[in-house]
């Protein structure tokens, strides 16, 4: 049996940006994908929590070191900058797999910037 399972999770970063003049998807600071394992192009889920608004789309890498998190499209609809948002990806896995696999969830600071 296969299963889909939390594969990464990017816990409350702020939203910095908001484009609704352009072609939908959501800009994430290139640190904070390499760490989360999140790729290009991914589709993740996304879950605004000073709204309950949860949505789907697909990522798109931004600066290194900037701490960007920009909501492309549709979705600049679903929040407001300042907002904190919960940015998950997961992955289809066989029952046993899952149940040995250790999602990846970063807790960046107040400026989505990673902490070391």
């Amino acid at each position: 049996m296969i299963i889909e399972v939390l594969k990464s999770k990017l816990h409350r970063v702020k939203v910095t940006q908001a484009e609704l003049n352009y072609v939908g998807s959501i800009t994430i600071d290139e640190d904070l994908i390499e760490a989360a394992n999140i790729i290009p192009n991914e589709k993740v889920q996304i879950v605004n929590n000073n709204n309950g608004a949860r949505f789907e789309t697909y990522v798109i890498k931004g600066e290194r070191g900037s701490g960007t998190i920009c909501l492309n499209g549709a979705t600049a609809r679903l929040a407001q900058v300042g907002d904190i948002v919960i940015i998950m990806s997961y992955a289809y896995m066989e029952m046993e797999e899952a149940k040995q696999y250790e999602p990846i969830l970063i807790f960046p600071d107040g400026n989505n910037k990673l902490i070391r």
